[in-house]
């Protein structure tokens, strides 16, 4: 590797003086010794550009590229199994969404709804009964199925569902309702 960083140098100093020299001398250049010229020139240029692509075209295979993954059709693995996906916040988003806010709102005026409630299910409840009675309730009252205008009554009900099926957003929730 070293042995070819000289030689670029050396072929970039070589073009470098050969190019002074023309200037000053009015130094006439044959057909050929632009042939020359120019192939030195391209070669120097690919050599930079594969010198700063190496660890891309070197790059190792990792234990997730040796495995066949059906996401890896998609790319949908990547958004999910980041290995800075976690813990990334966006600065100035952190919180800042519709749902955060009226969260928010909600615990500051202790106006809350009880979700457990909403769904018929206690609060220690597990994730497959609070599963269970949505779907009842869905089934029950879904806009399609009865001739009522239940769309506030099923948006209460997806509302509470989505808090309580997800279990870092159930948490927040149970820590604020048992204050209430």
């Amino acid at each position: 590797m070293n042995e070819f960083k000289i030689t670029v140098i050396f072929l970039i100093i070589f073009g470098t003086i050969q190019t002074a020299y023309a200037q000053t001398n009015e130094l006439v250049v044959s057909d050929e010794e632009k042939i020359i010229l120019f192939t030195a020139f391209s070669v120097v240029v690919i050599s930079i550009f594969l010198f700063l692509a190496r660890d891309v075209i070197l790059r190792r295979k990792t234990s997730y590229d040796k495995q066949e993954h059906e996401s890896k059709k998609d790319r949908t693995y990547e958004k999910y199994h980041s290995d800075w996906g976690d813990d990334y916040e966006e600065v100035g988003k952190r919180g800042n969404s519709k749902e955060e806010s009226e969260f928010r709102e909600g615990v500051t005026n202790n106006n809350l709804p009880n979700y457990y409630e909403v769904l018929g299910v206690e609060i220690n409840a597990t994730a497959e009964e609070i599963k269970k009675n949505f779907r009842e309730l869905a089934k029950k009252t879904h806009p399609d199925k009865t001739k009522d205008d239940s769309e506030e009554e099923m948006i209460k009900i997806n509302k509470a569902y989505e808090v309580l099926s997800y279990n870092i957003s159930k948490e927040r929730y149970d820590k604020y309702l048992k204050k209430d």
